[in-house]
């Protein structure tokens, strides 16, 4: 856990009276767990500290090192079937407010998730089935995403039939069709996937809900329709020349590639986009060779892409102009040959909070290219569905998924286009969680924000300063025109050394503070480990002491 307790001298003054007396005071300690920021920033809400603290206390309960990575695995699994998936592409937000960073550096949340998603492929785990089924009750899953599959694999732990529609010859959606293999192995994919599948669910490819099966044939049929069909339409830039054969969307672009075909791209590549799939796009046409120009209208340091990602790329070699807008595509024998574009200034912030952009007069420039790449964002493809389609283009529903139509619920990207798989994949599990409220009639319980502690409130000097452990990268002079993973796995001496970084924030870890700084002796150690500390009232002198309190590293205990 990275703590260091120490005992200091203390001048109890005029408190000594009160050592042998009953309570002086109102208040006392009590042991209130809080939720750690961690938690409350990640997409899914992932128990972090849960499986961080079972791992670095591997000694502490008698576990091995595997034991305690398959229990991770079941804590990361009961919320997301995708940890080996997450632990690559997730941007990990959960980071960003780690308490570590005000003593040193974020816990590597990341890295080790991954790698407890690696160990449950590696070892063939199968996630837990949830006690109360088998139901009678069927539900469709229209889209085989992130998002559809999540929802299926929530129902079909709790025992209802599932039925995935998918319009494509397998499933993943975005996360097999768009992100390439140098991020996310197609073999992670595939495992994750067939272990959610192997739960009894059923799949029909080729099957799109509209033109070849209609929606109220599934309204008939089922007890609950769960829509997902993502956002797989490419929006358009609406400028000349954006119809030449060499100009490519960004999605059909990466799912060529990952479907395996050869792409002929030439020699320079320009990529428009500022986002995940713009720097993925940059980054693949240069395992093909080609030199590539990235153009975004935000500044460089404000791309919505990955910050990570973005150094990543240009690291390998790709020249990134921000605050730029394309103004034309030139064509010349009716295929494209340069992009010219114009740079822009920061002008007045509007009501909405957003920033307008203004060209600078006379800035122009082209920038000749062979193939040009548009990655600016993708909307849901309604065709056969359009009633659903709401303004301005995604499915309405409420916070659960709801459509405001009895029975059907919908979410991912064609209702929230957020282009986060982790966000999908929490979308899909409370959808799972309101459709079997739904289907045996009772209310919805939704999560209640837990309270937070923040560093404020611990005792952050108790804990040692320990380095961040640097996650392992393929070097740039390696990978080449390669579709080699980049980042690599921690081992395990590298893995529980940065486990045992994580503070146990608002959870009590056993560090003995509060028993050694009571004078009085009024806190009572546990019998078994993992049971709480017990206080002995008569002994204690609540507000007039406060040190259990005041010297609890983690924030578990409070005044009440």
């Amino acid at each position: 856990m990275g703590i260091e307790v120490r005992k200091r001298k203390r001048n109890l003054g005029a408190h000594t009276a009160f050592a042998a007396t009953p309570m002086a005071s109102h208040l006392r300690p009590k042991y209130l767990p809080k939720g750690p920021p961690c938690t409350l920033t990640c997409l899914i809400h992932a128990d972090i500290r849960g499986y961080l603290t079972t791992i670095a206390q591997s000694e502490m309960y008698g576990r091995s090192y595997e034991e305690s990575l398959e229990a991770g695995w079941y804590i990361l699994t009961d919320r997301n079937p995708f940890p080996a998936v997450c632990g690559r592409i997730c941007p990990h937000p959960c980071e960003a407010e780690c308490n570590r960073r005000e003593k040193d550096a974020a816990v590597g949340i990341q890295a080790v998730e991954r790698r407890i998603g690696d160990f449950g492929l590696q070892r063939k785990l199968r996630p837990r089935r949830i006690p109360g089924g088998p139901y009678p009750e069927r539900v469709a899953v229209i889209g085989a995403g992130p998002s559809g599959l999540s929802c299926a694999y929530q129902l079909a732990r709790r025992g209802y039939p599932v039925t995935l529609f998918e319009s494509s010859s397998q499933a993943g959606g975005m996360l097999r069709w768009a992100v390439p293999a140098y991020r996310l192995p197609q073999e992670i994919l595939e495992a994750e996937i067939e272990a959610i599948l192997e739960l009894g669910i059923e799949v029909q490819y080729r099957t799109r809900i509209g033109p070849d099966l209609p929606f109220e044939a599934l309204q008939r049929d089922y007890a609950a329709i769960y829509l997902a069909i993502g956002a797989h339409q490419a929006m358009r830039l609406g400028i000349a020349g954006e119809e030449a054969p060499n100009v490519w969307s960004c999605i059909d672009y990466l799912r060529r590639v990952n479907a395996g075909e050869r792409v002929e791209i030439g020699r320079r590549v320009v990529v428009i986009g500022g986002g995940n799939s713009a720097i993925d796009a940059a980054r693949v046409a240069l395992r093909f060779g080609a030199a590539v120009t990235l153009l975004c209208i935000e500044p460089r340091e404000e791309m919505p892409a990955i910050r990570g990602e973005v150094e990543e790329a240009q690291r390998e070699g790709v020249q990134i102009a921000g605050s730029v807008a394309p103004v034309e595509i030139r064509t010349e024998g009716g295929r494209a040959i340069a992009v010219r574009a114009i740079r822009l200034a920061a002008g007045k912030w509007e009501a909405g909070g957003q920033l307008t952009l203004v060209p600078i007069e006379g800035s122009e420039f082209a920038v000749e290219a062979d193939t040009i790449v548009v990655a600016i964002s993708q909307r849901p493809d309604f065709t056969g569905l359009e009633p659903w389609r709401k303004e301005p283009g995604w499915v309405s529903t409420s916070g659960r998924g709801e459509t405001g139509v009895t029975g059907v619920f919908a979410g991912g990207d064609v209702a929230v286009p957020s282009g986060l798989a982790a966000q999908a994949i929490q979308m899909g599990r409370e959808a799972a969680e309101a459709i079997e409220a739904s289907l045996r009639g009772r209310p919805w319980a939704e999560e209640a924000p837990p309270v937070v502690v923040r560093h404020p409130q611990m005792n952050l000097k108790y804990y040692e300063s320990l380095p961040r452990t640097e996650i392992p990268v393929l070097p740039v002079e390696e990978r080449g025109h390669t579709f080699r993973e980049i980042v690599l796995p921690l081992e395990e001496p590298h893995l529980l050394a940065e486990v045992k970084r994580c503070m146990s924030c608002g959870q009590c870890f056993q560090c003995d503070s509060c028993y050694l700084y009571c004078s009085d002796k009024a806190v009572l150690k546990p019998v078994e480990k993992g049971q709480p500390y017990q206080f002995k009232w008569d002994f204690c002198k609540g507000q007039e002491c406060n040190k259990c309190a005041d010297e609890c590293p983690c924030g578990a205990i409070e005044m009440v």
